[in-house]
């Protein structure tokens, strides 16, 4: 994962353990963190839950921002995309 200016970057890895189309998926991170990402359908549009353990040497809420910082971008992206 890398920031867009190229200031920032990490390696991110993990394996999956479950995976339900439009429902869940739930991994664990390389480190043995566990990660959960709810999709709930609501008429239009989808909430998306987003659970994680977090690791020990950054704060939680700068790990909070990271993770609501994807999401955000991933929703801009959804938004922009038509199928």
């Amino acid at each position: 994962m890398e920031a867009k200016d190229g200031s920032f970057g990490f390696d991110f890895s993990g394996t999956y353990d479950e995976v339900k189309l439009y429902e869940v998926i739930s991994y664990v991170t390389a480190d043995g963190r566990k990660v959960k990402i709810t999709f709930i359908g609501q008429e239009n549009e989808t909430n998306i839950i987003e659970t994680f353990e977090a690791e020990n040497t950054n704060s939680i809420e700068l790990q909070q921002k990271g993770w609501q910082a994807i999401l955000d971008n991933f929703k801009k992206f959804t938004e922009q995309t038509t199928i």
